[in-house]
């Protein structure tokens, strides 16, 4: 189950996991655009930390595994029994129409399928290059806009204790390329 947007060895996963968006800007973002407060949510996909994180926004959540049903089965849930379908990295990696059928099954009228990826264009991208479908993902004739998605862009950062916990942490996560991207950090006091 994804709390992040690659995978990683679980010492790094768990350093991640306390250094990504801090400042709570996705669920407050997914909660806006829900909401999830007080609805029935389906979860797709979800680790321990993000069920937690839209746990603590009230919503009824059920999470369900975004390989775990085929063409036939589906994600076993009845149809109309969600408010809100939310998706985190795992799932909707374009607009595939298997998984738009899940989501719509399930949804309820005037229901919202929220999907959350790292639209790869920082330094997240440096450290893992590109997937080509990340390229596709804001343009209008890729498979978001095309399907009538409407796109929001949030800007989340990585926040560590300190310039070395940053950095001895992209030098171990992501190699060489991880050293070159951390050599380059200056120290940010937000105020």
């Amino acid at each position: 189950m994804a709390d992040l947007p690659f995978p990683l060895d679980s010492s790094l996963a768990s350093t991640l996991a306390r250094a990504l968006d801090v400042e709570g800007k996705i669920p407050r973002a997914l909660d806006a655009l829900g909401p999830i407060g007080g609805r029935d949510v389906v979860l797709v996909g979800g680790g321990e930390a993000e069920t937690r994180r839209l746990s603590s926004l009230g919503g009824r959540l059920t999470n369900v595994d975004p390989y775990g049903g085929d063409d036939a089965t589906g994600w076993l849930l009845p149809d109309g029994s969600a408010d809100v379908v939310v998706a985190s990295w795992s799932a909707f990696h374009g607009a595939n129409r298997v998984e738009l059928a899940e989501a719509d099954r399930v949804l309820r009228a005037n229901g919202r399928l929220l999907v959350v990826h790292d639209y790869g264009r920082d330094d997240v991208a440096r450290l893992r290059g590109e997937p080509p479908e990340q390229l596709a993902w804001s343009r209008r004739d890729g498979p978001f806009l095309r399907a009538g998605f409407r796109i929001r862009v949030l800007h989340c950062f990585w926040t560590f204790d300190s310039l070395e916990t940053a950095r001895d942490f992209l030098r171990a996560a992501f190699g060489e390329v991880g050293g070159l991207v951390g050599s380059e950090l200056k120290l940010f006091l937000g105020g």
